[in-house]
C-alpha cells in the first residue's frame, strides 16, 4: 500500500527549500528525501526541477 501524505498541495516554505538543498547535495535518493520531508516524490522532483537542484538517481 502506498504511503499517504496528508499535506496535499501545500506550498513550499523557505525552510523546506533550505532543507532540500543539502539532502540533494549529499546524494540522497528521492524516496529517502520524500520520507524525510514528508512530501511526495513527485512534489520533490517537481520542486527540484524548478530550482535547478539535481536529485540522485538509483542505478
Amino acid at each position: 500500500m502506498a504511503e499517504r501524505f496528508e499535506r496535499h498541495r501545500q506550498p513550499w516554505t523557505y525552510e523546506e527549500l533550505e532543507k532540500l538543498k543539502p539532502l540533494a547535495k549529499k546524494g540522497m535518493a528521492l524516496r529517502a528525501i520524500s520520507k524525510t520531508m514528508t512530501r511526495s516524490e513527485e512534489s520533490i522532483k517537481h520542486r527540484a526541477k524548478l530550482d535547478g537542484i539535481g536529485i540522485a538517481k538509483l542505478r
